[in-house]
């Protein structure tokens, strides 16, 4: 996956969870809505990673295909 997929792919993910955000906010959500929304930050958060990963690999002359999608607890826990 190239940058252009992965902002493609975060665009599309962060479009689902404004949905979300705003359904949430205007007539509430279900739980089933709640958890999907959950998933959403989840995955969003492995897709910045991956994108943040492939720039600093292409600014270290590294290759950033090498660059890998990490776990959802080793991205969650991230602080930095």
């Amino acid at each position: 996956m190239d940058d252009k997929e992965v902002l493609a792919q975060i665009n599309k993910l962060a479009e689902k969870e404004h949905q979300l955000f705003r359904k949430e906010a205007d007539e509430g959500v279900t739980d089933e809505e709640r958890a999907e929304l959950k998933a959403l930050e989840v995955t969003l958060d492995q897709c910045w990673d991956l994108l943040h990963q492939r720039r600093a690999r292409r600014a270290a002359g590294l290759d950033p295909d090498a660059a890998k999608v990490r776990d959802p607890q080793t991205v969650e826990k991230y602080i930095g």
